[in-house]
């Protein structure tokens, strides 16, 4: 469970709740289930007639796991370092068999992108090969993640507008009965006003953070991946540890970087 997620959720609703219940003593009136029908049924009815079912479904699933600690984000990328270079000493003394044995059904179930690309190493393809395959893999991994992400996006692009849409009905509503009724225009123009509320109470809380929050984590487990296929191309081409270990450094922190002379015994450990 990521804290901060919930945290965040939370703070939002509350903010939300709390300037409503100091503002008002009928707080009840910000409810109106009619209004909740229009603008989460409309949105939902759109992102069916916009996506296939299955992104569709994607989209909810992605959105709880907004509130899933991502594995990538906390990953040490100095840690990832250290494992490479660790690997290339065990093929530098071992040659493929030895890496072949660093390949473990736990890092296939943990990292299957690396285990995937050690794999390649071990068959014997060329750094240009690897690179060329695990390329086109990250490439297609992030076609997938887009799809679910620009679901979400159009869901907060879609709830304000019909938001505006229950706004619209609840206007047409009103005027229809102004003849009869002329002091219930004030409460009827309030009602009408509640769907643009949730409108955007759902795109502005839910949907836009929530695939802001994807896009992000998708970033950064490319980052990863670009990390880690470098130095396996690199492992592929038999370079030597402290040579890989000044390459793929690039991609970490400077004040946070894998130096042999200081972190293999721990990395080893």
């Amino acid at each position: 469970m990521s804290f901060s997620s919930v945290l965040a959720y939370l703070f939002g609703i509350v903010v939300v709740i709390g300037s409503i219940v100091s503002a008002t003593d009928h707080p009840e009136a910000f409810i109106d289930i009619p209004s909740v029908i229009i603008v989460f049924g409309g949105t939902v009815a759109a992102l069916f007639l916009s996506f296939e079912p299955k992104t569709a479904f994607e989209a909810f699933k992605l959105m709880l796991s907004t509130l899933r600690i991502h594995k990538d984000s906390n990953a040490s990328l100095k840690d990832e370092v250290g494992r490479i270079v660790r690997w290339a000493y065990i093929v530098q003394k071992n040659g493929l068999q030895g890496l072949e044995n660093e390949v473990t059904d736990d890092l296939r179930q943990s990292d299957p992108f690396l285990a995937y690309g050690a794999d390649l190493v071990v068959t014997g393809y060329t750094g240009a090969e690897i690179k060329q395959i695990l390329e086109s893999m990250m490439e297609a991994q992030s076609e997938r993640d887009s799809k679910g992400s620009s679901a979400l996006m159009k869901m907060g692009g879609d709830s304000p507008a019909f938001g505006m849409l229950g706004t619209l009905i609840g206007l047409v509503i009103m005027l229809g009965n102004m003849s009869s009724d002329p002091s219930a225009i004030g409460p009827s123009m309030a009602v009408a006003l509640i769907t643009t509320f949730y409108g955007i109470i759902l795109a502005r809380i839910f949907f836009i953070p929530a695939a802001t929050k994807v896009i992000a984590r998708n970033n950064v487990s490319m980052f990863k991946y670009n990390l880690q296929m470098e130095g396996l191309v690199l492992l592929a081409e038999r370079k030597s540890p402290r040579y890989i270990q000044d390459k793929i450094n690039s991609f970490v922190d400077i004040n946070d970087q894998f130096l042999i002379d200081r972190d293999m015994n721990s990395s080893n450990n």
